[in-house]
């Protein structure tokens, strides 16, 4: 077999005129005509909206390549396009190949009759996408609604086209297409593997049975007396263990022949998610191998006397996983059950890497799904408005150990169940589950996003409820679980988020006692924080509070004078309608008048971590009746107001900082509920701790007014709640002091002393009453940078208690790069050591340089 790669340089046609210019591929068209200098940048200022004409054109993408003659002796060249976007036709030397509609569905033809030594070329036009829905829409029998956001590209439901690119209350509008993940021709003598899957079963302690089936398709142009006849070894091995198989394999491409092969595996480690052990992967290859006159099938693999056909690897993890979903004193769990231990599911939801797809590239994923590890996530869910990830975003996944909740591309919308697109979408999942059912990351099918519930959102089906329930049901169950139940039987098939299970419809928005639940009162209902309290879901798989971007982040799409939050500029990059009202609305209830616009965008992140931190921490603390917490975003699209944790360019926001904190596999929290506050334990460990609680009423000058101490130990995986007290009666906090709520702060510590002896300490402050009522005395907020062996590090001093302190570099510096802490409290006469690290190909900079960019806040330097 022999690939050549089509990937690189081509060349996009606009089909209206003729007009061309260069192309990458993998790539887009938008991003295409942005480096030819053509359009302006869709993300700065009101750019989107002058490019809506993009997605209502025909575009041809073409490329010349050479082929030796030697390249045609072949039984069939195998053209695979892994992603196509979306409605398109493919030619080679002018005649047509086939075409695709469905961009989560392979394009795969044999290519070899048109093929010719010499020069070939290759086109695909890509029709229209707002034109294909239109034509799609008319002929529905009935209208099939959808949800509609600011900018929005009609019928979008229609077509297999990731939702999100047709605008979403996060997202813009920009229908490009292209060819995405790589394209490739492969020439070939015999048959190929048309899929590769395994199932594992635990025999014992590092002991494995390894199933590892092959799909075999035999050649397009079979060769009579060629290499489709006779036969062939089938041969797999793994950790030094080998199985072989002779057979008689397919002639033709007509026949797919099912191969089986089985090793028997000892001395493998586990697979585990990030913080419950190592994640052990395994290289898995499987070759199908013909042995020459004479060498003998014993011989075959080892030497010159066997002609390899096929070839293909995986990376295997080996664990066990479970969703336990079952009745019990509080209504029916969800949890997650790895390697016979349950975890609590700590993450947020994953949205594509960014609007334009020529940006998908695996460093930008690295870097994201770094960073959700690096706040101890250890589970994404991949949302369903997206797109079915490429093979690096899953194998950063196996390796970091981050599970992930997979739901199918299916969003917030009602779907046809009309014969041909019910015949796309098997075709479609059955593809996507044979491709990454074997990744140790994947951890749960889930139907869709909301797609159940939207059937009570629209007019059309609040009318004919049962017309629209019939098509989900057509799709959601006689596909999708059919199709994901055949074909992946060990994995636990979830039909809807939020959603209580297989065959129980209950109300998933406002039941918090099955399954998992979407609670989202506290942002669209303006509820205060102490909602979140209210509810003590089993699984929460959507939660969340939008913030305003950084300055910097401003200044990449808005110039200083549309720096306002009423510009048409911040407007357009605020797509929930009353988002910046809510933000704002917030912002009163808990803070002072911000003192300016920088003041406003900092204090906006202040509340959105002080949200989901509210949130987090008390549904952690009641594990183990709830079992998860995801929240609404891990990342951005593009520059805008959201609920995401990660700026669009990965920058930290003070939620993710705060995440790292929170998500901490032994964690501190003090929780104020029903006038009272307690002191929480939080353990993901295996091991119980043991330790002192010591806990201090403070004045906000720093002056300790009330001290207590006492021995506390909280069990492994799991919760103690060893100090709560009323907050009013006795005194403050019952320390017989006369105060109010605004005039102290409470300060708590936990000194564990953990196996090995190791030391280990937990700290958290609260305030007693809304931030805004405390009596903040300035904090006098010094620092100091100084030159490191592995760069600066920033000293920072306050003179008296400082609250959410904030790094951040001067939006007009061209220096770019990550902090490793940031809103963070520093008690009076504390000194923290923050480091500094500048972004993938930024140079590292002087401790003069940063020093001159660095920009501090703090609560009480931000407000009025």
């Amino acid at each position: 077999m022999e690939r050549l790669g089509l990937e690189g340089d081509w060349r996009l046609l606009r089909v209206k005129d003729g007009s061309q210019r260069p192309m990458q591929v993998p790539g887009d068209i938008l991003s295409a005509l942005l480096a030819a200098g053509e359009i302006p940048d869709p993300y700065a200022g009101r750019n989107e909206l002058e490019l809506q004409w993009i997605g209502r054109e025909d575009w041809r993408l073409e490329r010349d390549f050479d082929l030796d003659p030697s390249f045609l002796d072949c039984e069939e060249a195998l053209l695979e396009a892994l992603v196509l976007d979306t409605v398109a036709t493919i030619e080679l030397n002018g005649s047509l190949l086939g075409e695709g509609r469905n961009m989560f569905f392979p394009f795969r033809a044999d290519a070899r009759p048109l093929l010719r030594a010499g020069k070939n070329t290759i086109a695909v036009t890509i029709a229209s996408p707002e034109k294909a829905a239109a034509e799609a829409a008319a002929r529905l029998p009935y209208p099939i609604p959808y949800s509609q956001y600011p900018v929005t590209s009609p019928h979008r439901n229609l077509l297999r086209k990731a939702q999100f690119m047709g605008g979403w209350d996060w997202g813009p509008c920009l229908m490009t297409g292209g060819i995405y993940d790589g394209i490739s021709l492969t020439a070939h003598n015999g048959p190929r593997f048309d899929y590769l899957g395994t199932r594992m079963t635990r025999r014992g302690p590092g002991a494995w049975k390894l199933e590892v089936q092959v799909d075999l398709v035999g050649p397009a142009n079979p060769k009579k007396g060629g290499q489709s006849s006779g036969k062939a070894i089938l041969e797999a091995s793994l950790a030094g263990k080998t199985a072989s198989l002779a057979l008689e394999p397919p002639r033709a491409a007509s026949r797919v022949q099912s191969c089986l092969l089985t090793l028997e595996l000892e001395g493998i480690e586990d697979w585990n998610p990030a913080g419950y052990g190592s994640q052990a992967l395994y290289d898995l290859k499987v070759r199908l191998l013909r042995p020459q006159a004479g060498s003998g099938e014993r011989e075959a693999g080892t030497g010159p006397g066997t002609e390899l056909l096929w070839t293909q690897k995986k990376r295997l993890g080996f664990r066990s996983l479970e969703v336990v979903a079952e009745e019990d004193a509080w209504g029916k769990s969800m949890k997650f059950r790895v390697n016979g231990r349950e975890i609590f599911a700590k993450g947020a939801n994953w949205i594509p890497a960014d609007s334009l797809p020529s940006r998908w590239t695996r460093a930008r994923l690295a870097d994201l799904l770094g960073s959700a590890r690096a706040a101890n996530m250890n589970m994404l869910r991949v949302w369903g408005g997206g797109r079915y990830e490429s093979e690096d975003f899953y194998g950063l996944c196996d390796e970091l150990g981050i599970l992930l909740w997979q739901d199918c591309m299916f969003s917030c919308a009602l779907y046809p169940s009309s014969p041909d697109f019910l015949a796309g979408v098997e075709a479609e999942i059955t593809h996507q589950v044979r491709r990454l059912k074997d990744h140790p990351s994947l951890a749960l099918w889930c139907g869709n996003n909301e797609a159940l519930g939207a059937i009570t959102w629209y007019e059309e089906s609040k009318d004919s409820p049962e017309r629209y329930l019939e098509d989900y049901e057509r799709l959601n169950e006689g596909v999708l679980g059919r199709v994901i139940r055949a074909l992946d039987p060990d994995r636990t098939w979830w039909p809807s988020s939020p959603s209580a299970g297989p065959g129980d419809f209950s109300d998933n928005w406002h039941s918090d006692s099955r399954g998992d639940m979407h609670y989202w009162t506290v942002w669209h209902e303006g509820r205060p924080f102490s909602a979140y309290l209210e509810v003590e879901p089993r699984f929460c798989s959507e939660f969340g509070f939008q913030s305003l971007p950084s300055p910097r982040i401003v200044a990449s799409y808005a110039k200083p004078k549309d720096r306002d939050f009423s510009s048409p500029v911040m407007e357009a990059h605020q797509r929930h309608p009353r988002g910046n009202s809510l933000i704002l609305e917030t912002m009163g209830r808990y803070f002072r008048r911000p003192r300016g616009f920088a003041e406003t965008l900092y204090l906006s992140q202040v509340q959105q971590a002080l949200a989901i931190r509210t949130a987090v921490e008390f549904w952690r603390s009641l594990r183990p009746r709830c079992m998860g917490t995801l929240y609404w975003q891990l990342n951005d699209v593009w520059p805008v107001a959201s609920w995401s944790s990660l700026e669009y360019d990965g920058g930290w926001k003070l939620l993710h900082h705060e995440a790292r904190r929170f998500y901490e596999d032994l964690h501190l929290a003090l929780i104020m509920r029903d006038g009272s506050l307690a002191a929480v334990l939080i353990n993901d460990r295996a091991e119980a701790l043991e330790g002192e609680l010591r806990l201090a009423l403070k004045a906000f000058d720093g002056r300790s007014l009330w001290e207590e101490g006492l021995e506390a130990r909280v069990g492994a995986d799991s919760v103690a709640r060893p100090w709560s007290r009323r907050l009013e009666g006795e005194g403050l906090l019952g320390s017989g002091l006369a105060l109010g709520p605004g005039q102290a702060f409470l300060e708590a510590s936990f000194t564990a002393r953990a196996s090995g002896g190791r030391v280990e300490r937990r700290l958290a402050r609260a305030f007693l009453a809304e931030p805004k009522t405390a009596t903040l005395a300035p904090s006098g907020l010094e620092f100091r940078v100084k030159d490191g062996p592995e760069g600066p590090r920033i000293h920072l001093r306050a003179a008296a208690p400082a609250f959410f302190v904030a790094l951040e570099l001067d939006p007009e510096s061209p220096m770019a790069g990550r902090f490793s802490d940031s809103g963070f409290d520093l008690g009076a006469g504390e000194e923290a050591l923050v480091d500094f690290r500048p972004a993938p190909g930024s140079p590292m900079p002087s401790a003069a340089d940063l020093a001159r960019a660095l920009r501090l806040r703090d609560l009480w330097s931000s407000c009025a």
